[in-house]
């Protein structure tokens, strides 16, 4: 008496559609990745290791050749230094406890530093002057 299987295991298994989902993700990633445009500037910052744990409302940059930059709800807009006091009272509003981060390149003269600084102590804002990481 001849007993047949009938259900025999295969033991291949094949990849190709798994294959062609993480290609399509791929594609995908790359694609929505160069739509999104990165709204940094290049600062060269001075060093320090102290660091704050305030979380600022928004960031004045200031770059090596005088422009000025606010960061205003993720997209970096550029304004005359004679309009950046009252584009931070439209931003900012009217809290207790305001923090701005100053970044300044290492080249900006300490004057143009000072004017921003005036401008937050004016209006009773708390101004963190952004740095990077101090090697050692």
């Amino acid at each position: 008496m001849a007993l047949k299987k009938r259900n025999s295991i295969n033991a291949s298994f094949s990849m190709s559609s798994m294959t062609d989902i993480v290609f399509l993700l791929l594609i995908f990633f790359m694609v929505t990745s160069t739509l999104i445009a990165p709204n940094a500037l290049k600062l060269l910052l001075p060093q320090s290791n102290n660091q704050t744990q305030a979380k600022p409302i928004t960031t004045v940059s200031i770059t090596n050749d005088l422009k000025y930059y606010i960061n205003n709800n993720g997209s970096l807009t550029q304004v005359r230094f004679n309009e950046i006091e009252p584009f931070l009272q439209r931003i900012v509003g009217s809290d207790d406890e305001i923090y701005i981060s100053l970044h300044a390149d290492k080249q900006v003269p300490i004057d143009e530093v000072v004017k921003i600084m005036n401008i937050a102590r004016r209006n009773n804002y708390k101004m963190i002057l952004a740095t990077s990481p101090e090697k050692r």
